[in-house]
């Protein structure tokens, strides 16, 4: 052994024990680990990964571990989405894990956004990956003549991510 092989080694260790790692812990957890402060960190697209009739979806077709989150004080990492705003600060928006990853599969979906809302006067509007803490709600509220959303949130802190 010399120090060439053990440094290919850890890499290759690194680029096969990390993913893993990252994958095992989402199926142990479940999508949803308990934090500092009582909050809930909770993995956005594992939320928003199951099937949803889109114009008669109801309560019980959210799986239960999620309807289980309703009225937690959450921690959700994703990206803003406001399109009927210009403005640096906004005081509504949607939150999705990726906008530009979420819909490969088809047309978006409703359960894909978390319908957010500023409790505390605006927050700022980040473009790229944020940190959005707040009270998460689970209820299906109808729109148009299809489900509006599934996923509600009372918006006490916004972050940019990196």
């Amino acid at each position: 052994m010399n120090i060439r092989m053990v440094i290919f080694s850890v890499v290759v260790l690194l680029m096969v024990g990390y993913p893993l790692y990252i994958y095992i812990d989402s199926e142990v957890s479940g999508g949803v680990k308990t934090v500092a402060g009582g909050y809930k960190e909770v993995d956005l697209k594992a939320m928003s990964s199951f099937d949803f009739d889109q114009v008669n979806g109801q309560l019980n077709d959210v799986p239960q571990r999620w309807r289980n989150l309703n009225g937690q004080k959450v921690i959700l990492y994703g990206e803003i989405w406001a399109p009927d705003s210009a403005s640096p600060d906004i005081d509504h928006f949607d939150l999705c894990y990726s906008i530009a990853k979420c819909c490969f599969s088809g047309p978006p979906q409703v359960q894909h956004f978390v319908k957010s809302k500023a409790t505390k006067g605006p927050v700022p509007f980040y473009s790229g990956l944020v940190k959005v803490i707040g009270t998460l709600h689970v209820d299906v509220k109808s729109g148009e003549g299809r489900v509006g959303s599934v996923y509600q949130l009372d918006v006490e802190n916004v972050q940019r991510v990196g």
